[in-house]
């Protein structure tokens, strides 16, 4: 059935001159067929660059909308309509005004992982793999309000001199904040000659006991760089599928089974080829936002 389904894919594709785009975190047979997987940086990145007609993005709904944003002459579907980030939800846009008056000389560095209408607000937008870099050359010694993830705040916080001031204060990923020390500690017990890598999005508790914390693209090429043949992985599941196709000479255990992001596997097979055929679903971004936060993403660019 999955070999009937690529084949309509690929013709399908080539029909339509379009190119799809998928996370690391997407499911295993989404990352086979997908033309670009990488994490948000890397996919819009090839968003940016593509010279196809069509682009499916195969991923979490605040980067469909950030593909659309880079690409109003493309047409930009996603294959479903209900790949919804937790994570994104947990800053609103009345909280960052309110953060905005009370620090007026602040500036505002937004986590790709928030709604579009709020990336508009914003200064700036970083991934995972800049967010460090980027807080870095902000202009001046002005406080950052950075959000809405504590962990990410975290760990730029723990590198930079520059003031960070979480919005919202408590932000979380539902799915990386699964992963407890308690669940490493049993992990390097029984597998006491791996290195440990971790996702920036985990608790700051976790932070502290890795040997490289970085963005699902970074966590490969430490893994491929690295002289070490096994991993404790403190990260979604689906990067395990990533690691393993591109190291098939290493061994990848997940730290903690439970770290499944259920949106990130709302795209598969067969929606991809209804999306194909269908068009659907467009993703269409009201222009007053889209051009508002257009800024901040192509300023993230510039930056990294």
């Amino acid at each position: 059935m999955n070999a009937r389904i690529v084949e309509r894919i690929e013709r399908l594709k080539r029909e339509k001159n379009a190119i799809i785009l998928a996370h690391n975190y997407e499911r295993p047979e989404v990352v086979d067929i997908a033309d670009v997987t990488g994490g948000s940086f890397g996919l819009l990145s090839a968003a940016m660059e593509t010279s196809t007609d069509v682009i499916v993005v195969c991923s979490v709904d605040f980067m469909a909308e950030a593909a659309a944003i880079l690409n109003p002459d493309k047409r930009v579907i996603t294959p479903t309509r209900d790949a919804i980030c937790p994570l994104a939800r947990q800053l609103k846009k009345k909280e960052l005004i309110k953060a905005k008056r009370e620090h007026p000389d602040a500036h505002v560095l937004l986590y790709m992982n928030s709604d579009t209408e709020t990336k508009a607000l914003a200064d700036c937008v970083c991934t995972a793999g800049n967010a460090l870099k980027i807080a870095e050359t902000m202009d001046g010694g002005s406080p950052i309000l950075f959000g809405p993830d504590h962990g990410l705040s975290y760990y730029v916080s723990k590198r930079t001199a520059k003031e960070i001031i979480d919005i919202p204060e408590h932000g979380l990923c539902p799915v990386h904040h699964k992963i407890t020390v308690k669940d490493l500690m049993k992990a390097k017990e029984i597998h006491p000659k791996a290195k440990v890598v971790a996702h920036p999005e985990c608790r700051p508790e976790i932070q502290n006991y890795v040997d490289y914390l970085g963005s699902t693209s970074g966590t490969i090429e430490f893994c491929k760089n690295a002289g070490d043949a096994e991993f404790l992985v403190a990260d979604e599941v689906g990067l395990i599928h990533m690691l393993e196709k591109e190291m098939p000479d290493k061994t990848f255990y997940p730290v903690s089974d439970m770290a499944f992001c259920k949106a990130m596997k709302k795209s598969t097979l067969p929606k991809i080829e209804e999306a194909l055929e269908k068009d659907k679903y467009e993703v269409v971004v009201p222009r007053e936002i889209a051009v508002a936060a257009r800024r901040p993403i192509e300023r993230m660019f510039e930056l990294a």
